[in-house]
């Protein structure tokens, strides 16, 4: 059950990548996003839910396998946030290039209380303030699509 656990808090391995790996987290989460674009919402949802709460679960189990709090291999929290930041918005590639950057820059900055989550224990406090961050993305997000009809 840990090597699933870890596949899954990795994104499949993708966070074994030597430079950036919550980067590559976030290009998951953006090709996932675009091959669900043009599903029903409901779908996304329940997409972006399953990502969140199993995320939760694997990225609890790999945060003891790698016996650190929240282990820079685990780029789950980066999928989910990536379609936290773009569901609801309908947008394509243009649009998904651009709520990339902004969630990476948020997840980097990490405004409160977002940055506040990071202090929860195990899984949950991993995977909380991507999600506080990507919907701050999210509403960013739904204002450029309304700003720039037809350019996202």
């Amino acid at each position: 059950m840990t090597r699933l656990a870890v596949l899954v808090a990795t994104a499949g391995g993708l966070g074994h990548a030597p430079v950036a790996p919550g980067t590559f987290g976030s290009a998951a989460g953006v090709a996932i996003y675009l091959l669900m674009a043009k599903s029903p919402v409901a779908w996304q949802v329940a997409v972006a839910l399953v990502v969140v709460v199993v995320g939760t679960w694997a990225s609890s189990q790999a945060a003891h396998f790698y016996s650190r709090d929240d282990p820079s291999q685990v780029v789950v929290d980066e999928v989910a946030g990536q379609l936290v930041t773009l569901i609801f918005t309908g947008v394509g590639l243009a649009g998904a290039a651009v709520g990339f950057l902004v969630f990476r820059v948020l997840d980097i900055v990490k405004p409160w209380p977002a940055n506040r989550f990071e202090s929860l224990h195990g899984g949950v406090g991993i995977m909380a303030d991507d999600v506080m961050a990507a919907l701050y993305g999210n509403i960013i997000m739904q204002v450029l699509v309304r700003v720039l009809p037809g350019w996202l």
